[in-house]
């Protein structure tokens, strides 16, 4: 491997009636959705803004615009592996991603690893280079209005 480089992405969308809620590629039924363009994954958005970072590639806007008919609807785990394949043509590959999710609701806990396994698939990582972690703002900011996640992103220079 060679270089090593951090980026972090951040991503918050707002709750919509209507949308199945979809973070980190997987669905938590009985939820109301969140509002966007694509699925609305916050957690994805913000994975791929990280990893965009670190290889100085700009964020998702300049490489999926919602301008894009093709994008209407993509999920989250989709983007994430276009991203991928966005980095493979540059020379760099994922090596780990840490990102923290901030929510009211839902619990983030028992769903966690199935939340680490979509991510690191759709990567191309093994789930034990993929940290998910989550906290509730407390009534500060987000409180009951939506998710946010906040991304860090390890990629290498491919030799």
């Amino acid at each position: 491997m060679g270089e090593f480089r951090i980026g972090q992405g951040f991503d918050v969308h707002p709750w919509a009636s209507g949308r199945m809620l979809w973070l980190a590629g997987v669905l938590f039924e009985g939820e109301a959705g969140l509002r966007g363009h694509s699925d609305g994954d916050a957690v994805c958005h913000a994975v791929a803004d990280a990893l965009l970072g670190a290889a100085v590639m700009g964020d998702i806007g300049a490489h999926f615009p919602e301008s894009d008919p093709v994008i209407v609807g993509i999920t989250g785990t989709d983007l994430l592996a276009r991203t991928a394949a966005l980095l493979g043509a540059a020379g760099f590959a994922p090596v780990s991603v840490d990102l923290t999710v901030i929510c009211e609701r839902p619990a983030i806990a028992p769903r966690r690893d199935e939340m680490r396994a979509a991510l690191a698939a759709a990567l191309g990582l093994f789930a034990e280079r993929v940290s998910v972690k989550a906290t509730r703002p407390e009534g500060l900011g987000l409180s009951g209005e939506g998710v946010g996640c906040m991304a860090l992103a390890t990629i290498s220079e491919v030799e």
